[in-house]
């Protein structure tokens, strides 16, 4: 990893903001879109870019807010990669947005997370905390190919009970879906259920498929190549280079996501999900840290 100093911290406008306090990941998952050349890195991925400053700008920029809102976080790199755990800047910007009042969406594939649970909940009564975790394969060995470095997909599932213990609200995303390898309804079946068991607010698919663009799209075909032999020209043959890549099952995958969660009562577009995740609650606006400890 290497340490800037960052000169800005949130992207956005309006009541829409975002922050990627680290930059490159190294969760090693074989089909990560933030690979791809359009993102600019100047760096090797896995050199991990830290914004050494990122609390000091946070507190700075939402003090100059006039109204309160929904910051949102993990889009493009996981605030809870490794480093983390010593250096603690998302932590730090987790107590920021505590004592200004706004709220958080944050999103992770890691059980880093629950060392901050107590943050997490304070800042869910005081204003508003989303919790939204990554889930692709239900199958442990599968896991770990997929998504090497970081904890597997039963771990992030008790995350997801400990956040309903504190009614911390939780979304998850369920994808991507990759063709002939985990698109499979046994799959799509077994993570649903443990997400209606787990009182999951919301469950997000974008088409039963992956995306693929240069530079993300060598690196999966290499994992491809290394982990299942054959599949790579199987993907040529019939995308191309396409960067929409749907599941030949998609149809019939999508009825089953649909059927379950409907049937559990989640969330199941992510119009709906974005929706609920960027709504902040006005009416806690005007509670204060006192009122409440």
């Amino acid at each position: 990893m290497h340490f800037v100093e960052a000169k800005g911290i949130l992207s956005g406008s309006g009541d829409r903001f975002g922050m990627n306090i680290y930059r490159g990941c190294t969760h090693g998952c074989i089909y990560c879109d933030s690979r791809s050349r359009c993102y600019q890195f100047t760096h090797p991925f896995e050199d991990v870019e830290v914004k050494k400053n990122a609390p000091q700008l946070l507190e700075k920029a939402l003090r100059s807010k006039r109204k309160k809102c929904m910051i949102g976080t993990g889009a493009m790199s996981d605030p809870y990669m490794h480093c983390e755990e010593e250096l603690k800047l998302t932590r730090k910007c987790l107590e920021v947005i505590r004592d200004n009042e706004f709220g958080i969406a944050i999103q992770t594939k890691s059980d880093l997370i629950l060392r901050d649970i107590d943050l997490l909940d304070e800042i869910n009564r005081i204003s508003k905390c989303v919790v939204q975790i990554t889930l692709t394969t239900y199958d442990d060995d599968l896991c770990r190919i997929l998504e090497p470095n970081v904890c597997n997909t039963k771990r992030r599932i008790e995350v997801l009970e400990e956040m309903k213990k504190r009614k911390i609200p939780t979304i998850v995303w369920m994808t991507p879906i990759l063709p002939f390898i985990n698109d499979t309804e046994e799959n799509i079946t077994s993570i649903l259920t443990e997400c209606s068991r787990a009182g999951v607010k919301g469950v997000m698919d974008f088409g039963m498929g992956l995306t693929l663009r240069e530079g993300d799209r060598e690196y999966y075909y290499a994992a491809l190549d290394k982990y299942f032999p054959g599949l790579k020209e199987k993907y040529i043959k019939r995308y191309g280079n396409a960067y929409e890549l749907p599941s030949p099952d998609a149809g019939k995958l999508t009825g089953i996501f649909k059927k379950i969660c409907n049937a559990g009562g989640m969330l199941s577009t992510p119009e709906d999900c974005f929706k609920y995740m960027q709504e902040f609650p006005e009416k806690y606006s005007q509670i204060s840290l006192s009122d409440l400890f």
